[in-house]
């Protein structure tokens, strides 16, 4: 598994191609990586996205380079996306970021 930091850093390269209360469509900015995707973290991503709180679905292109997450904006804030790929500190960046984190820690668990 992937350190969190790690993973954390991948958000770096991820920006935001659509977004509508409750449904978010991620993507992986071309230009930050080679044409090879790094699957490795891809799919590190989804399965933190998949077993996180406020998730209710996950679905990844790869050969897009995009993801489509269908959350609940009662658990995750709206404008907590934004903000955590924009590294704005806020209070609803926090809340993704602990959920994130939370979820990391949970799968490390399961795994051993």
């Amino acid at each position: 598994m992937l350190p969190f930091h790690e993973l954390r850093g991948f958000l770096r390269d991820v920006r935001i191609a659509h977004h509508i209360r409750g449904r978010i469509r991620l993507k992986l900015d071309a230009s930050a990586v080679s044409i090879d995707l790094p699957k490795l973290e891809a799919r590190a991503f989804q399965s933190l996205l998949d077993r996180s709180p406020g998730v209710r679905s996950v679905q990844v292109n790869l050969l897009a380079r995009s993801c489509t997450v269908h959350y609940d904006p009662e658990v995750i804030p709206e404008r907590a996306w934004g903000d955590l790929l924009a590294g704005v500190a806020s209070e609803a960046a926090r809340i993704l970021e602990c959920i994130l984190s939370d979820a990391y820690v949970e799968i490390g668990d399961a795994e051993l």
